[in-house]
């Protein structure tokens, strides 16, 4: 089962690790362009959905990984890949980058 996390506990979550974090945002280059949160005590990194299985060594097998898309369904099927693929801490953020800008940071555009 895929952990689910509201934007609103993702600090909470990124305090829980004992490692560094990622925040893998999956969604597509002009997404990405059109709205993005801050990386604030976590790594961003950006691999559209479609390219996880091609760049799968990008990423740290051993790190936590928050998924992230516009509403949180493309981020939970990359989330369920990785850990059919071996990755054991992964989390979807549930609601997306839509629910992050609705009520972690306004100032992200909502398309």
């Amino acid at each position: 089962m895929i952990a689910q996390i509201e934007p609103t506990q993702f600090k909470d979550w990124i305090g829980a690790q004992s490692a560094a974090v990622t925040l893998l945002d999956v969604r597509e280059d002009w997404e990405l362009a059109t709205a993005s949160v801050i990386a604030d005590g976590f790594t961003l990194k950006h691999i559209p959905m479609n390219d996880t299985p091609a760049r799968l060594t990008d990423l740290d097998v051993n790190a936590p990984i928050a998924c992230l898309c516009h509403h949180g369904a493309r981020s939970q099927r990359v989330a369920q890949y990785l850990m059919q693929n071996g990755f054991t801490n992964v989390a979807n953020i549930a609601g997306g980058i839509a629910a992050w800008s609705q009520f972690v940071d306004s100032g992200v555009p909502q398309y």
